[in-house]
């Protein structure tokens, strides 16, 4: 499939597909590859890549009409420019309406998403643009799936206080602790995040830990289909959710609404420490 390659001169690299402005793969200056992508997944047109950072637009799940997460991860988008600075990199990639997409979702939008590499760091911004003449709203999420070495040894910290949708139990909660560790299935909306995350993975040699930064989005999702769940996914092999762990950025509970014209944007930052 098409995909656009990023590398700076210490060794940082990043791949993006241009079906779904899809980031498939992370890897910081003189570190080991960060994201999870599905050994089931498929490259296939139309078909969503099973990893890696898809692209969430106009709807967040099945909250909606539309297919889940809506139709931005699996249509495909224009590379508008591609550069190498001095000691980073830089994509930034476009989808706007068409026919099709107005046949699902009858909006004039153009959809923007920069992907930065600089050292340890990655930053992700999504925007969007209403080109129409009418307002229009819609739910965003960066869809970050995290590689593990063992989902038993990980900890997010930063969520306690928090209040938060639980998908599993179709509950609204609380988070009363400092140390959330994920355990299958997890699937969790949580509510006004205003600060970093800090997620930590104890390894042999040393422990990996990455602080996690968002700018826009108000939610974060952490998900983990446990194992009864992914052994039924059709793209991921049974026992993988022992090596992925999603902590997105997302809009969900509040939706950003676009009066004609204007434009909003997010972000989600990735430092490996």
């Amino acid at each position: 499939m098409d995909a656009v390659e990023l590398r700076t001169t210490d060794g940082a690299r990043a791949t993006v597909l241009l079906q779904g402005g899809h980031l498939l793969s992370w890897v910081p200056a003189g570190a080991d590859e960060q994201l999870f992508v599905s050994e089931k997944s498929a490259f296939a047109p139309e078909r969503p890549v099973r990893g890696g950072v898809p692209v969430v637009f106009p709807q967040f799940a099945a909250r909606g009409p539309l297919t889940q997460h809506g139709f931005a991860r699996v249509k495909p988008w224009q590379l508008v420019m591609a550069e190498q600075g001095h000691d980073d990199a830089t994509a930034v990639m476009r989808l706007t309406d068409d026919a099709n997409t107005r046949l699902l979702w009858p909006h004039a939008f153009a959809l923007e998403l920069k992907v930065h590499i600089c050292g340890k760091a990655l930053t992700l911004t999504l925007s969007c643009l209403n080109r129409g003449a009418a307002p229009f709203d819609f739910a965003c999420a960066l869809h970050t799936y995290l590689r593990l070495d063992d989902l038993r040894h990980c900890s997010v910290q930063g969520l306690n206080g928090l209040r938060y949708w639980d998908s599993v139990e179709l509950l609204e909660k609380a988070e009363a602790d400092d140390v959330l560790m994920p355990e299958g299935n997890i699937d969790r909306i949580y509510r006004g995040l205003g600060q970093a995350l800090l997620f930590c993975e104890k390894q042999d040699s040393s422990d990996r830990k990455l602080v996690i930064e968002q700018r826009g989005f108000d939610d974060v999702v952490i998900w983990n289909p446990g194992a009864q769940k992914c052994a039924a996914m059709a793209d991921m092999q049974a026992g993988e959710q022992e090596h992925m762990l999603c902590i997105e950025a997302a809009n969900i509970f509040q939706r950003i609404q676009l009066e004609a014209g204007t434009s909003w944007s997010g972000s989600q930052t990735l430092t490996l420490l």
